[in-house]
């Protein structure tokens, strides 16, 4: 193994940084890269493995960070896709881990996502759907009414406790609460 397979990996995984999520068309609005999904949905695995006793934070993140690593040379497939089109990521995922010192590692994480049913698998799944309710939840906090039937599909997918439990506080939550604190003079005249 030399250093150049290695290289070659990390510009392939650079390409998810160019790879649309498909699914944003049929919403209506909204747009991301696979990379930004998987960015996202690797913080969301480190707190729920968090919340969860007895769960493998570590083995929680890098799951969601190669989940959608296939998607370098399959593209994202949204619902509608996978309706008509069939994608072999696991040999995608082969082509693309061959020769690699941490390939078998990275297969064996995806294998066990792609199972569910470990702890860490079902965090890492319950991590890619949060990623898509924030989405959503934003979608529909700006006025996009499809993001609300979208919301009930994927609220139904989490599958642990912890995951369900901070899928109904983004519910109950408004998408810019984090910055927009109506509860201060700052928005009147630009101070406390």
């Amino acid at each position: 193994m030399t250093l150049k397979r290695t290289v070659e990996f990390l510009y392939e995984a650079g390409m998810l940084k160019k790879t649309p999520r498909t699914g944003y068309q049929f919403l209506g609005s909204g747009s991301e890269s696979v990379a930004e999904h998987s960015f996202r949905a690797a913080i969301l695995g480190y707190v729920l493995a968090g919340m969860e006793t007895g769960a493998d934070i570590d083995k929680t993140i890098r799951m969601c960070l190669f989940h959608d690593l296939p998607e370098a040379r399959t593209g994202d497939h949204n619902y509608v896709n996978k309706k008509y089109v069939t994608v072999n990521e696991k040999k995608a995922l082969q082509d693309q881990t061959k020769d690699l010192p941490f390939g078998d590692d990275i297969m064996a994480l995806t294998d066990e996502f792609n199972a569910a049913t470990t702890l860490e698998a079902k965090l890492a799944k319950d991590a890619d759907q949060l990623d898509l309710i924030l989405e959503l939840k934003g979608h529909q906090d700006t006025g996009n009414p499809n993001a609300k039937e979208w919301l009930v599909y994927a609220l139904k997918r989490l599958c642990t406790e912890s995951g369900k439990a901070l899928g109904r506080e983004i519910m109950a939550s408004k998408s810019d609460g984090w910055w927009f604190d109506k509860n201060t003079e700052w928005w009147v005249n630009g101070s406390e």
